[in-house]
């Protein structure tokens, strides 16, 4: 299931509101669900699904592009990364939430490193695209926490906590109401992006902010994020049991590890069908998965199926695209479910030579064809 990060998706795109439908896929549809933090994660609040993997987006399009594979396992050692850059109260704020998980939930929060130097993350909208985006100006301070975490923790799974801006901008501000672009996602992948590239290790990322101020018309799409003092409880969860990346061609494939052909059927936004992951599995010559591609979520960009000539079911919303699923996982037709959708069956002749006993001229075989789709006997769905 991929929802982009920062495009403004109509569902997915503010805290955590994507998580509904993930809930439902892996509870009673699929066999395995794979998604990433932009439908995971919703700051306090998170739902444990132990048939569905956490996989940053970075790794995700890897995975999709048939580099990377994915090694489920049942625990990671997970180090945490917090900015220089952040106040000493914020810093307590977030060793709290490492100590309550490793206390209330048994988490494997392995160990805590400050940067050497603030990040200094910024943030902005993409006055082409309308995409949040955004850089650190100290990538070499972060890559230099994690890799210390690697080599005197032995952790093989990084939460980062990044000190955000706390300037009082429109697009926060709509954000809340339940409009426009969640402004700090785009450059949270940013983030997570360069550590996974680096290390090929999970990791996410959680925003440090000062608390905002209290609103009594506050959207509950965007709720999540306001209940507490942080984001990162939905990050240590997910990254507990993340599965680890497998570099094919680098690493031998274990027994249970999952390709991108295992992969039956991705659902996605209408109009955000043009990310790397999606064209890889658009894309696909062995086993071509489902593509569903959802009317209701919209997002800024125009990325449709028709635009870049993928071959997509196209459903209003994803009540229609949880029910598509079902039948393609029982294996039938999903066009079969709608009214007059089932065409006559298309006859074609051909004419055969004969190989070791003969055939007459005069009388050729006839042979009917017809394309069936295909439908495996369970339902992955995968990007951010």
């Amino acid at each position: 299931m991929i929802v982009p990060t920062g495009v403004g998706a109509s569902i997915g795109g503010f805290a955590g509101d994507a998580l509904p439908v993930a809930r439902t896929l892996a509870g009673s549809v699929v066999d395995c669900l794979i998604s990433h933090p932009n439908v995971l994660n919703a700051a306090m609040l998170y739902w444990p699904m132990p048939n569905a993997l956490y996989v940053e987006g970075y790794a995700l399009d890897r995975f999709a592009e048939g580099l990377w594979a994915l090694k489920p396992v049942h625990q990671n050692k997970v180090g945490l990364v917090l900015d220089a850059g952040m106040e000493e109260e914020l810093r307590t704020r977030h060793l709290q939430v490492a100590d309550a998980t490793r206390a209330s939930l048994g988490l494997p929060v392995m160990e805590c490193i400050i940067t050497d130097a603030p990040l200094e993350v910024e943030m902005w909208i993409d006055p082409q695209s309308g995409q949040s985006t955004g850089r650190i100006r100290r990538p070499d301070s972060l890559l230099r926490a994690v890799q210390s975490l690697v080599e005197q923790s032995q952790i093989n799974a990084v939460a980062v906590v990044g000190r955000f801006p706390d300037e009082d901008i429109q697009e926060l501000d709509d954000y809340r109401q339940g409009k426009g672009i969640d402004i700090l996602a785009g450059v949270e992948a940013v983030i997570s992006h360069l550590v996974v590239r680096e290390f090929q290790i999970p990791c996410a990322h959680a925003p440090a902010l000062l608390p905002l101020p209290l609103s009594s018309s506050l959207c509950p799409r965007s709720a999540a994020e306001e209940i507490g003092y942080t984001f990162l409880p939905c990050v240590l969860s997910g990254l507990g049991n993340a599965p680890q990346y497998v570099v094919r061609g680098l690493e031998s494939l274990e027994r249970g590890c999952i390709v991108a052909s295992d992969v039956d059927s991705v659902i996605l936004p209408i109009n955000a069908c043009g990310g790397d992951g999606a064209l890889a599995f658009a894309r696909s010559l062995r086993n071509k998965p489902l593509i569903i591609a959802v009317e209701e979520n919209e997002t800024v960009l125009d990325d449709t199926p028709d635009k870049l000539g993928i071959e997509a079911v196209k459903v209003s919303n994803y009540w229609e695209a949880i029910g598509v699923i079902a039948a393609h996982k029982a294996g039938i037709d999903p066009k079969s479910l709608r009214r007059d959708a089932i065409d006559n069956i298309r006859c074609s002749s051909a004419s055969y030579s004969s190989i070791g006993h003969k055939v007459s001229r005069a009388t050729p075989l006839s042979v009917c064809s017809m394309r069936l789709g295909h439908a495996q006997g369970g339902a992955l769905q995968g990007e951010d």
